[in-house]
């Protein structure tokens, strides 16, 4: 990946497992300035003695506030857009909150990309975006169109493109550490629903899936990786063998299973080994779409035991 040496790179939400993982990756690599741009004043302070780095800068920033980014962004030549309400349920009690920050946030982003002059604008999105039953996904759906259409006006001056993938091995919100948590606490492990799927995926190749897309990316694509699914009751397992679980039933806004790529965009899929991308050439994807119930990669206990 020679395109990043010494570029200007801008992650929003920089100081969460994402960020810190993404700077470990993109730090060898040469930069010129790596910033790391979110409100949480002592993770940043822990990035900063984590890493010591002299390319390595922070700003204190809110996604909601155009004129910071702005700031922020001027000399920068690619933004990596991960900062977002993700908490499903924090969503759903606060849903003024979760608009302001994951589509008014997403706009203020693109805006202050294009006023800056900044060359790529990737932005994370989720599984939870397709065909949305609850808040945090609809924000997604929205943010997502936000960054496709932002093409329109920069007129191939920024491009701006998405990544959309499923459930992160231990991240915030993540139903690992809650199973880790209870089981060493000799609780039984709460699950909502046994017949639940999810799309599964290590920090690590989340990160480079999002570096691979920018490397590849023209504007308006949506990368989607091919990724194994889980069931729930294998995760269960591979965390607390044999014990007795409490079915607590499928929440609000929870899906039993989660959607990539939907029937109605396969035909703007093109299908690589291991990825679709929408909205990047013609289309050829063989699938008639891409759910974690009928994946043909599914996950051992075996496996996510490794994982984990």
């Amino acid at each position: 990946m020679t395109w990043w040496t010494d570029k200007s790179v801008l992650i929003t939400g920089g100081s969460g497992s994402f960020g810190n993982e993404m700077v470990r990756l993109l730090l060898p690599m040469s930069l010129n300035r790596l910033v790391i741009y979110s409100r949480d004043e002592q993770k940043q302070e822990q990035m900063q003695r984590r890493f010591n780095n002299p390319a390595l800068r922070f700003f204190i920033g809110d996604i909601r506030d155009r004129e910071r980014l702005e700031m922020a962004m001027h000399g920068i030549d690619v933004v990596i857009h991960a900062a977002a309400m993700k908490i499903v349920p924090t969503c759903e009690y606060n849903p003024f909150e979760a608009v302001m920050t994951n589509i008014h946030g997403a706009e203020n982003v693109c805006r202050a990309a294009m006023a800056t002059g900044v060359a790529k604008v990737m932005a994370l999105s989720t599984d939870k975006a397709v065909n949305p039953v609850n808040l945090y996904g609809a924000t997604k759906l929205a943010a997502e169109k936000i960054f496709v259409a932002a093409n329109n006006l920069s007129a191939g001056r920024t491009q701006y493109s998405v990544v959309r993938y499923g459930n992160v091995v231990g991240s915030r919100g993540s139903v690992v550490p809650l199973f880790k948590s209870l089981h060493s606490q000799n609780k039984p492990l709460t699950i909502t629903d046994q017949r639940m799927t999810r799309f599964w995926m290590t920090l690590d190749q989340a990160v480079w899936f999002v570096l691979s897309s920018i490397d590849m990316m023209h504007g308006r694509e949506i990368f989607i990786p091919k990724i194994p699914s889980m069931h729930i009751m294998d995760l269960a397992e591979a965390i607390a063998p044999g014990e007795d679980y409490v079915f607590t039933g499928i929440r609000p806004g929870e899906k039993l299973h989660e959607v990539l790529l939907t029937i109605d965009e396969v035909h703007l899929a093109m299908e690589a080994h291991d990825r679709f991308i929408l909205n990047g050439g013609p289309s050829n994807a063989k699938v008639v779409q891409y759910s974690s119930d009928t994946n043909p990669k599914f996950l051992s206990v075996d496996d996510l035991r490794r994982m984990l």
